[in-house]
């Protein structure tokens, strides 16, 4: 069938991407789901700082790639070995496939598949392939969901069911800002009822984590950014305290949980600085490979810290997602607030402009827009 999506053509192109254009608005042919396979018309897909980096380079994938990784629709058809998903179901798509069958995936969500990761790694399907063409040419897969398109075909193990009555907006931001920053709270960091909890950075992931952390009811939640902007909602939306790092340093305040969200060493170190006596850093965002922190070890060994890895929260999506979808029917994961703007498709090469400035938080396409 012939579907609409936003391709990344080159890596690396200098910004401002508005005018650069790394992300064309192609007409592309994609294939029937195979055995394991859902065709789902998306809905709504959310702009995410892991599709900038793949824009700026950060992060290695080939192209062309049809990017697009945190995004919801309605499943159209199944294949033959589909298994309690059907059509007209709303679908949260999630940018790490489980095969339930490796070592990794019976870690309990502590390791990523290593199936899917290796399917991610070369921009194919879970099952083997691809499924997108344009012209004769072979397109790769982003994460397995490539959700900056029309439709999508995506492995059942990369969607997780929910309720009509949660939004596709709402839906989508619940399978990747939500669920690694909700989930890098909850399964990594893991805090106890008296334990005071910490996100540095505050960009959609880090806000999400906050807002996990207020829903959960914490005793004391601190944010920290250096945008005065995202302070600001941060206590709106339930925060205790805020402080920029310079404040935070200057006022020597600590904490025993500290989730790092922001993907640059600065952040690691200013959360690695925060985190109390005993406490646990948790670190969530993807800087350049090649970036590097510094931190007296000494540190670690004398005041009996952990350092923690968290990748997509170190969550088990079957599992999690509900949790997040009834926090959110509760009121208490106001996903909304999260959302920034609304664009379309065509606007995509301004959205990244957006993110990479620090001006939004979540900026989230929906399918039903005009195309500018």
């Amino acid at each position: 069938m012939k579907i609409t999506g936003a391709v990344l053509e080159e890596v690396g192109r200098p910004g401002p991407y508005a005018d650069t254009t790394p992300l064309s608005i192609s007409e592309l042919e994609l294939q029937e789901p195979r055995a394991t396979e859902l065709l789902v018309r998306m809905e709504a897909a959310g702009v995410c700082h892991s599709d900038l980096s793949v824009v700026n380079g950060d992060r290695a994938r080939p192209v062309p790639m049809l990017l697009g990784h945190e995004a919801a629709g309605i499943v159209e058809a199944v294949g033959d070995d589909v298994d309690g998903i059907e059509p007209g179901q709303r679908v949260v798509m999630t940018f790490l496939p489980r095969c339930e069958d490796c070592e990794n995936c019976a870690a309990d969500g502590r390791l990523p598949c290593t199936p899917g990761s290796a399917a991610n790694a070369e921009g194919r399907m879970l099952s083997g392939g691809r499924r997108l063409t344009r012209k004769d040419q072979e397109i790769h897969h982003h994460l397995g969901v490539s959700g900056f398109a029309s439709y999508a075909v995506v492995d059942q193990a990369t969607v997780v069911p929910v309720g009509h009555d949660v939004p596709a907006e709402v839906a989508a931001v619940l399978g990747c800002a939500v669920l690694t920053g909700g989930g890098s709270l909850l399964n990594a960091a893991k805090p106890g009822p008296s334990d005071t909890v910490m996100i540095v950075g505050l960009g959609g992931v880090g806000l999400a984590a906050l807002l996990t952390a207020v829903g959960e009811g914490y005793h004391r939640i601190i944010g920290v950014d250096m945008a005065q902007d995202k302070l600001d909602l941060a206590r709106e939306i339930g925060a205790h305290e805020v402080y920029t790092p310079q404040q935070l340093d200057a006022e020597g305040i600590k904490a025993d949980r500290v989730v790092e969200c922001a993907g640059q060493p600065a952040a690691f170190e200013t959360a690695f600085r925060a985190t109390a006596v005993g406490g646990v850093t948790v670190t969530v965002g993807f800087p350049h490979p090649e970036a590097a922190a510094a931190i007296p070890p000494a540190i670690i060994t004398g005041e009996a810290r952990t350092i923690m890895g968290s990748y997509l929260g170190s969550s088990v999506p079957k599992r999690d997602i509900p949790h997040y979808e009834q926090l959110w029917r509760q009121g208490r994961l106001p996903v909304e607030r999260l959302i920034s703007s609304h664009i379309a498709l065509a606007d995509i090469n301004h959205a990244m402009d957006d993110l990479a400035a620090g001006r939004a938080v979540r900026q989230i396409i929906t399918f039903d827009r005009q195309e500018a």
